[in-house]
């Protein structure tokens, strides 16, 4: 190959190898498995949360761990590539830019796997959302309990001087 031919493939994105294509499915593959691992990590962890279990809670742990790990590497892969196509003149803002702008058999084979990867993505941030909040208002429910626990189930009136009734423990006799 000439370096004029070897230039016009740099030049044109349309002319660039079908590694691209390859790389970008590849990326979408394991991210979208990912997603999917980490959706049941989030059903199962709400489960055990609406079920108390702590300890089960406490093992979930070292999965989240390998779970966010891959999601970084994701990242990281994504970011590469995007940085590569930067290099090579072909847009490089996001993944479906790249993908819009390879040949058409390649971008119609991407478009799918770009569509389900932001669908889980959003699906993600629900159920974590569900998830904080469900840990939220245990953790509220908790924090009342332990009010009630630590005021004997006496509450304190809001405003107003203490009634009559609330200084001592008896109806009939207050001085008890």
């Amino acid at each position: 190959m000439d370096s004029t031919t070897e230039a016009t493939l740099h030049d044109d994105p349309a002319q660039q190898p079908p590694e691209w294509g390859d790389r970008i499915a590849e990326l979408l593959q394991e991210l979208m498995q990912t997603q999917r691992e980490l959706l049941s990590l989030l059903a199962k962890k709400r489960e055990l949360v609406v079920n108390r279990d702590s300890a089960a809670l406490n093992l979930l742990h070292l999965d989240e761990e390998k779970l966010v790990a891959r999601l970084q590497a994701c990242c990281q892969q994504r970011q590469q590539l995007l940085d590569e196509a930067d290099g090579v003149g072909m847009p490089a803002r996001t993944l479906e830019s790249l993908a819009g702008s390879l040949p058409g058999e390649s971008r119609q084979r991407l478009r799918p796997g770009l569509r389900d990867a932001r669908r889980q993505s959003r699906l993600l941030q629900h159920q974590s959302l569900a998830n904080w909040v469900l840990v939220q208002r245990s953790l509220l429910h908790l924090s009342q309990m332990m009010e009630i626990i630590a005021t004997g189930g006496r509450m304190r009136p809001t405003y107003g001087k203490e009634s009559p009734t609330a200084r001592g423990g008896a109806l009939v006799d207050q001085a008890v």
